[in-house]
């Protein structure tokens, strides 16, 4: 009998230690103009993809990062029509966005067309329902690109990029940022992928402190992913309209009951509002940027 490989994720490398995974079977690998990328099954988690060393999704816990990147800014917006998604490559989150019936359009921006490509072949579960819904328009793109030029103008932009490293490294610079904000209407919002702070207190720290140099509202959120290994992963909230991330349950269910009342397995009324309240070491680590407001 064959031994299965280890595929280890070296994301924390540099912290001096791995998280290893025995695959049930290597189902791709390739390496792309812009990064490494393998799919393969685990026996706990279904089928996982990792991009430069780097665990981005997987069947069995994936529902939890797409449902608090994209129900908690389009429910706490209320009238978001149009919605842009920076990455995101796999079209988990854009799969969860066409949920909301009132999103009129959707784009979604990503550098990197082989990861669409593959995501067809390996996840038509987000593929599928994504690519054949008239809202959808997908643009081939540098983000960083995107939002310095395009004249469109979104209600909730979601940046869900990789680690800032490789082609994902620009995603967390204040110019980003700042085109970010150039592309929001009034009152929009917008939430990134910001790490595990546990672990990366430097990334959320400085994502923080360029949010709050642009905005009226700069903060976090949190939620418990099991594969992304660290505790709470922190997701960045920014925004000029202080009271979205205070939108008390009862509306968000009333908002949520008007867009049909969809399926979710961890975000609920009640949950958005908690995933505010930071556990005092997260607070800890953007103290000094919130100070200086």
């Amino acid at each position: 009998m064959s031994q299965k490989p280890w595929i280890p994720e070296t994301l924390f490398d540099d912290l001096g230690f791995r998280m290893t995974y025995a695959a049930e079977r290597v189902l791709y690998e390739e390496r792309t103009d812009h990064q490494d990328l393998v799919l393969f099954e685990h026996r706990t988690f279904g089928k996982m993809l990792m991009l430069d060393g780097a665990t981005q999704v997987t069947t069995r816990d994936e529902f939890i990062y797409h449902e608090m990147m994209s129900h908690v800014p389009i429910l706490a917006h209320g009238r978001a029509r149009r919605v842009l998604i920076v990455g995101g490559g796999d079209c988990g989150i854009a799969e969860e966005v066409l949920k909301h019936p009132g999103v009129e359009r959707l784009v979604q921006v990503e550098i990197d067309a082989s990861v669409v490509e593959f995501s067809k072949t390996h996840f038509p579960e987000f593929t599928g329902p994504v690519l054949s819904d008239p809202r959808f328009v997908l643009v081939i793109a540098d983000g960083m690109d995107f939002v310095a030029t395009t004249g469109e103008r979104f209600d909730v932009i979601i940046v869900d990029s990789t680690d800032p490293q490789g082609p994902g490294a620009v995603l967390f610079t204040r110019d980003f940022y700042a085109g970010c904000r150039r592309c929001l209407t009034p009152g929009g919002v917008m939430v990134t992928q910001n790490g595990v702070p546990f672990f990366q207190p430097d990334e959320l720290r400085a994502s923080v402190g360029h949010f709050r140099s642009l905005f009226a509202e700069g903060t976090c959120y949190v939620a418990a992913i099991p594969t992304y290994v660290g505790g709470h992963m922190a997701m960045g909230f920014a925004t000029d309209d202080r009271a979205l991330r205070q939108t008390p349950p009862a509306e968000l269910e009333r908002r949520w009951i008007a867009a049909g009342r969809f399926e979710t397995r961890y975000w609920t009324p009640e949950v958005q509002p908690a995933a505010f309240a930071l556990p005092r070491f997260i607070v800890d680590v953007i103290a000094d940027v919130i100070a200086k407001r």
